[in-house]
């Protein structure tokens, strides 16, 4: 079964981040996702682009293009993981391990099904 593996955080805090502080938090997670990816159980990583550059599509009569996400939260998503995992168990365990020490943030742990597999790769 796949999962995502979805991090939340403010994105003003992490964009403050100097270069060192956050090469250390990536090299932590990339301990992780070394092994996950021996395992073969990793699958794309993705860090988003800050809010600041998203548009959101609203539905309506005349649909309509704004800037940014309009997101009424604290924290954002800034990237996912995808596993591939036995049972959420073991998903919830990858992402308790991504994660790591942080005291901050929030990582939501979500089975995936395939809708379309796309052209990546082919």
């Amino acid at each position: 079964m796949l999962y995502a593996i979805l991090c939340y955080h403010d994105e003003r805090v992490v964009e403050s981040w100097t270069k060192a502080e956050d090469d250390a938090v990536i090299a932590k997670r990339r301990k992780v996702t070394g092994r996950l990816a021996e395992q073969g159980k990793l699958g794309p990583v993705v860090r988003l682009m800050p809010t600041t550059a998203a548009v959101t599509i609203r539905s309506g009569n005349k649909p309509l293009v704004l800037d940014g996400p309009f997101a009424e939260t604290k924290e954002q998503l800034l990237g996912f993981y995808i596993v591939d995992c036995e049972s959420l168990d073991e998903a919830i365990a990858a992402a308790r391990d991504i994660k790591g020490d942080e005291r901050d943030g929030a990582f939501e742990v979500r089975p995936l099904r395939l809708f379309d597999p796309g052209t990546a790769g082919k």
